[in-house]
């Protein structure tokens, strides 16, 4: 073999794409960790650009305080960018908690990712990144809340309309014996326990 094709050979196998590792669900972060530590003591480091796990924001109401939490926009699934050579995939597949590769087949070849897809999913990943955290509170017609901010501060009622695009509730408030309807936004009340 001449020393040029020899060279090109390394290169088309060097090419780094983008592959779906698939990880126990819940555990994502901690086995991105672990694979970062096993291509790092391996020294296979150039041949992995980035591990990323997919994330979003969301809010909740915890004790009537807004707590914001993220969690994996896909979960069970971690993305990474490698050339899968040599040692790389099996070393990938034996760190605690990677389930393998997403492929065509159980058990096959890791079938790499198409770049609309890449772009796509990075793309939402971006997005969520710069806009508000999504406010992830299933209110029901007919439940009960509590009004915890503003003038009704304390009174309950029964929600009779929800709003999700304008992250409304039309709440049924009992007022000296009359009912009346209150427009609150989700953060305005919290569900009766």
């Amino acid at each position: 073999m001449s020393e040029q094709i020899k060279k090109e050979a390394v290169k088309t196998d060097n090419v780094k794409k983008w592959y779906v590792i698939r990880a126990i669900s819940g555990q994502e972060k901690k086995v991105k960790h672990q694979i970062e530590v096993e291509i790092n003591r391996l020294g296979l480091g150039n041949h992995v650009s980035q591990i990323l796990i997919p994330t979003e924001k969301i809010y909740q109401l915890r004790n009537g305080k807004k707590v914001t939490k993220e969690r994996p926009f896909y979960g069970g699934y971690i993305l990474i960018e490698a050339a899968l050579v040599g040692e790389v995939p099996h070393t990938i597949k034996n760190v605690t908690g990677v389930i393998g590769f997403l492929g065509e087949t159980k058990g096959g070849s890791p079938v790499p990712m198409r770049l609309a897809e890449v772009n796509r999913i990075l793309g939402t990943v971006d997005d969520l990144a710069e806009s508000d955290a999504q406010i992830s509170i299933p209110f029901i017609v007919g439940e009960t809340v509590k009004v915890i901010n503003g003038p009704f501060n304390g009174f309950t009622g029964t929600i009779e309309k929800v709003n999700e695009e304008k992250k409304k509730l039309e709440v049924m408030v009992k007022i000296f014996g009359r009912k009346t309807p209150l427009e609150l936004g989700y953060l305005e009340v919290e569900k009766e326990s």
